[in-house]
């Protein structure tokens, strides 16, 4: 057996329950996804991968990629966790003592956001309300962007040619082009914007906090436009930034 000299682990298992994880957290794993997470060949993860397919915790799907398979589902093998809402709420409570603006968590569904819960900051006499219930276009907001620049050009276009769209037309009208371009920006930022696209008077940052549970989800931060100053989107930032890698490390 292959074990690693400092922990006495076996590594080959160690990397197998890796997998496991991923594939939980993320819903599915391309043999391409797990080399990289593994630092391995991907042959090696290619081998990884079809020994737990053929024990039957993990089952090839579309496009190959792997996710859980009846093995791991089926009933007392995983515990069940409380909603994303319930777990994520103390990290938006961490987020919003941070920052002292209106805060949200949002997650997208096909090409919509939806707002699950949120926390309204009330001192400021000019403020920004609550948006919880409401359902936005993606691509106009924030949150809608951070989460949609996690995916593929490829992707993101099939999204919108698949699925109604909000945009008041049909989805081939949308401008492709820019919105690639914007999702481009947002990887590189690796937040969000929205300065009055999603409606007049609202500055809002936004970062995906990934797949978790099956909903990828976001954490946003809005205020008036009004009241946004030349410092206010790199400090936002970094506590978005900060509050979700806290989430990461504390739930996932």
């Amino acid at each position: 057996m292959i074990r690693n000299k400092s922990s006495s682990r076996v590594e080959s298992v160690h990397r197998a329950l890796v997998l496991l994880k991923l594939m939980v957290q993320e819903g599915s794993l391309s043999v391409t996804e797990a080399a990289r997470a593994l630092d391995v060949d991907p042959s090696t993860a290619q081998r990884l991968l079809a020994t737990l397919a053929g024990a039957g915790f993990a089952e090839q799907g579309e496009q190959r990629r792997y996710r859980p398979g009846p093995e791991l589902l089926r009933p007392g093998m995983m515990v069940a966790l409380p909603p994303l809402r319930v777990r994520a709420r103390p990290f938006l409570e961490r987020l919003f003592d941070r920052v002292g603006e209106t805060v949200h968590l949002a997650t997208l569904i096909g090409t919509t956001i939806h707002h699950h819960d949120g926390i309204e900051a009330t001192t400021h006499a000019l403020r920004f309300g609550l948006r919880v219930g409401v359902v936005l276009p993606a691509h106009v907001t924030s949150a809608g962007k951070a989460m949609l620049a996690d995916l593929t050009a490829e992707e993101v276009e099939d999204r919108y040619r698949t699925v109604p769209s909000m945009v008041g037309g049909p989805a081939t009208e949308l401008d492709f082009e820019k919105l690639h371009q914007e999702l481009a920006a947002t990887r590189r930022r690796r937040v969000g914007t929205n300065f009055q696209e999603s409606e007049d008077g609202v500055a809002a940052l936004a970062v995906s906090l990934g797949v978790i549970d099956g909903e990828h989800a976001a954490f946003s931060i809005a205020m008036p436009i009004a009241r946004f100053g030349s410092g206010d989107g790199e400090r936002l930032a970094g506590h978005l930034l900060r509050t979700a890698a806290e989430l990461k490390e504390g739930i996932l």
